[in-house]
């Protein structure tokens, strides 16, 4: 079974953007007069974030094109419609806000919403990932490439990265079998328990959310996703958590070593500033 979608989880602005956003933009909004952070204008061009992931994406193999945001953000949609020079065939999943509450219900909430609303997503390979990180064409393609078991991740090596520990302790950390399979996803770990997490290359692996399932595979898992206790929202690495946790050797962990430009530091702003 080929992977040709991709699911993009592009939600909206983010209020620990702010500095992020004002830097990059230049007080700047997009149209509609609403802050949409993939929409950041970035590079020397002050071309959006999202162009770039998208275009890699596409060099990547991907033809389906899956864009997860809020039902406020009709801007967002109308740009990336009129404005994406590629030949995605494109499609829009609202996350709506469950009554009586202010906020979305989180990632795994969002990518249930979207195969709810796109069925044929339950049948077949797709990769997910956030919209505020630039994934390279080589780990989007990885994740498109025949492998054992039908589900996957990017596995980063934390020395890629050029992160002191502080910072990678705010990321997900795994464990990994000897068979190259997940074990456990530890999110947001105490700075000085890293070392714990080493692999026998002496690497700490690390999750920034670029996953790919098999849709019938990850689907309960994201149903039955249980509230964080702290963000009361429903995560999608606790729902692969879970899944590994009933079906060891069920995510098979893909390895590679570079940076990931992304949308959520203010330090990655000098980066996005130089991009063609």
């Amino acid at each position: 079974m080929e992977n040709k979608s991709l699911v993009i989880m592009a939600g909206g602005a983010s209020s620990r953007m702010k500095k992020s956003l004002e830097e990059l933009s230049d007080h700047k909004k997009v149209p509609g007069d609403i802050y949409h952070k993939s929409l950041i204008p970035v590079g020397k061009n002050g071309t959006p974030f999202l162009y770039y992931l998208v275009k890699n994406a596409w060099d990547a193999g991907y033809t389906h094109l899956y864009l997860i945001t809020g039902p406020e953000n009709q801007p967002f949609r109308n740009f990336v419609r009129d404005n994406m020079p590629f030949g995605f065939k494109t499609f829009f999943a609202i996350q709506h806000i469950p009554a009586g509450r202010k906020k979305p219900l989180g990632t795994a909430d969002a990518l249930q919403q979207c195969m709810d609303q796109f069925p044929e997503l339950n049948e077949t390979l797709f990769t997910v990932c956030n919209g505020d990180n630039l994934y390279s064409v080589r780990a989007l393609h990885d994740l498109r490439k025949d492998r054992k078991t039908p589900n996957a991740l990017i596995s980063y090596a934390s020395s890629g990265f050029d992160y002191k520990d502080e910072r990678i302790s705010k990321f997900a950390v795994m464990e990994v079998t000897d068979d190259g399979f997940l074990k456990r996803i530890i999110e947001k770990p105490e700075k000085e328990q890293l070392s714990n997490y080493k692999d026998s290359l002496g690497e700490i692996r690390v999750s920034m959310n670029i996953f790919s399932f098999y849709g019938k595979d990850i689907y309960p898992f994201i149903r039955d996703c249980p509230l964080d206790p702290v963000r009361d929202e429903k995560e999608l690495p606790k729902a692969v958590a879970n899944m590994v946790h009933e079906l060891p050797d069920s995510v098979l962990c893909i390895p590679r070593s570079e940076p990931i430009p992304d949308l959520t530091s203010a330090a990655d702003i000098p980066i996005l500033k130089k991009m063609e």
